[in-house]
């Protein structure tokens, strides 16, 4: 047996090595390509091997006659070894993605152990293996996927002009009412991870007025739903001088945005994940409904035969009920007060309802983006604290946000990982994130 490369940076000189995309779009002609096994078959006198690399995969074809004197190596090849393989690239639609390589040569750079991940293996286990089960073609699609959906929200946002502004990740109290927060031991001092980054945003608008984040959250939620995470990644806005229409704008144009550069850019990953594009290219095409929690309630009555008693949050499923009614997302606006967060302002016209919304999706994947309008009565949001037990010496800081030039402003958040999940048509938002956190889980 050969002796192993300890790098494969270490290929034979004065070879340029390609991405197998790259091979794949050359077509015809001599290609250097490097990556691992995807798959082996082996025969009396030849061994298929389809490599993959970050890019795409290929079948690469060694034949006995060829390669008499490295056989026996090659033959003790398994799944995920690394290679750097030489040889001649060809159109054959047998082959996996319509092309293969008649190799020439071969280095081996790492011989791989048994692989665990076999066919059939249970979800459980592919999430104890996580850190190599991200090397499967469906999980490499959906983060690659991801990635754009980053990119985008980014670009989308510096295109509105709006600042980056990162706030802390271990805070002194909470943001959202109720106790699902995680302590943090802060050398002896009890601090918590962030819920989200918002009094700390509500606080900068007064010096950059428009501002976002794309950063990590942490609820401690018993929650054990296909759409929850204890922590995941929030696309967070504020901005001065918005009022809830402005607001919803904003979020439609960042979906939109978002669904533009993945239809762009991913094509192949929504193919490979068996997403039908036509049904992300409708929520280009028309413009989002915004009903309000009444009407969403006569809906569900009316069209769906499912009475909702007034003040009653939307469950699950009376989202999903609600959301057979559309193939876009939609804003459900004016919630009632007394099952909002304290921070969420009464609705002058009607005093029951709070200036807000929830941005639901379609096919069952539930609230995408939550957002309101802000209150900047101290005394307002001083009774609402109290209403839910809050102790009011812990919001001193926030008071003192409206105590000197208040203006009206709003604010919404995003779950990434919810957004990716849509995108994808997952099954479960844990295939949304490289290492999911759950009530279950916190390794690897």
């Amino acid at each position: 047996m050969p002796k192993q490369k300890e790098t494969p940076t270490k290929g034979v000189k004065d070879e340029k090595f390609i991405s197998v995309e790259d091979a794949l779009k050359q077509k015809t002609g001599k290609v250097a390509l490097r990556g691992w096994i995807y798959r082996i078959r082996k025969q009396k006198d030849k061994i298929f091997i389809i490599l993959r690399d970050s890019s795409e995969i290929i079948q690469c074809i060694f034949s006995q006659e060829k390669f008499q004197k490295e056989w026996k190596d090659i033959d003790k090849l398994l799944n995920e070894s690394s290679l750097e393989v030489f040889g001649v690239i060809k159109e054959d639609q047998r082959a996996p993605t319509g092309y293969e390589v008649t190799a020439e040569r071969i280095e081996i750079i790492h011989y791989a152990d048994n692989f665990p991940i076999n066919k059939d293996q249970s979800p459980e286990f592919l999430l104890d293996v996580r850190h190599l089960w991200l090397r499967s073609r469906r999980i490499t699609a959906i983060l690659k996927i991801r990635s754009t959906v980053f990119g985008a929200i980014h670009e989308y946002f510096r295109s509105k002009e709006f600042y980056e502004f990162h706030s802390p990740i271990i805070t002194a109290g909470a943001a959202e009412s109720g106790p699902t927060k995680f302590l943090v031991d802060y050398f002896g001092e009890k601090a918590y991870l962030t819920q989200t980054w918002q009094f700390y945003a509500e606080a900068a608008i007064y010096a950059l007025e428009k501002i976002y984040t794309i950063a990590p959250s942490f609820r401690a939620e018993r929650s054990k739903t296909s759409r929850h995470l204890t922590e995941y990644w929030h696309a967070e806005v504020e901005a001065a001088w918005y009022d809830l229409d402005a607001l919803m704008e904003l979020a439609e144009g960042l979906i939109k945005q978002v669904l533009k550069r993945v239809l762009e850019k991913n094509q192949k990953e929504l193919k490979i994940l068996e997403r039908d594009p036509a049904k992300l290219e409708v929520s280009l095409k028309k413009k989002f409904p915004r009903i309000t929690y009444d009407e969403a309630l006569k809906f569900l009555k009316e069209k769906k035969g499912h009475a909702i008693k007034w003040g009653k949050d939307l469950r699950t499923i009376e989202e999903e009920k609600l959301m057979e009614l559309f193939d876009t997302p939609v804003f459900v606006t004016h919630y009632p007060k007394e099952i909002m967060a304290f921070y969420k302002p009464r609705d002058r016209k009607n005093p029951k309802t709070a200036v807000c919304f929830d941005c639901l999706m379609p096919d069952a994947h539930g609230e995408l983006i939550g957002g309101s309008v802000r209150d900047t009565d101290i005394e307002e949001l001083k009774k609402s604290l109290k209403s839910f037990g809050e102790k009011i010496e812990d919001y001193e800081f926030y008071f003192d946000i409206n105590k000197y030039g208040a203006v009206p402003h709003a604010g919404f958040g995003m779950g990434v990982e919810r957004f990716v999940k849509w995108i994808c048509s997952l099954d479960n938002i844990k295939d949304a994130i490289a290492f999911p956190r759950t009530i279950n889980r916190y390794k690897p």
